[in-house]
């Protein structure tokens, strides 16, 4: 079994963290625990923030974002080019 670098331990930790949180939101709207309009929708924004964070972790952790030659971020899809023959 291979040792795992601290970082890698610690950032393991927060995405179970936020998923933890983001599945504790998702129980909490289906079980009818949000009484009023206005928690629906602050648990709703938590909810897609969450997604958002642990989307961005993972793009990050996978090497999917790259960058073009002006230092932009360009993200590969894996789709050929309309000229491809691939």
């Amino acid at each position: 079994m291979s040792q795992q670098p601290d970082d890698i331990i610690v950032i393991q930790k927060i995405l179970t963290k936020l998923k933890a949180s983001y599945q504790n939101i998702g129980d909490n709207l289906i079980s009818g625990g949000v009484d009023n309009m206005e928690k629906y929708k602050y648990m709703l924004g938590q909810a897609h923030a969450y997604q958002y964070i642990l989307q961005e972790i993972s793009n990050l952790l996978n090497n999917k974002e790259q960058k073009d030659e002006e230092g932009r971020n360009v993200i590969d899809l894996g789709q050929k080019s309309r000229g491809s023959k691939d």
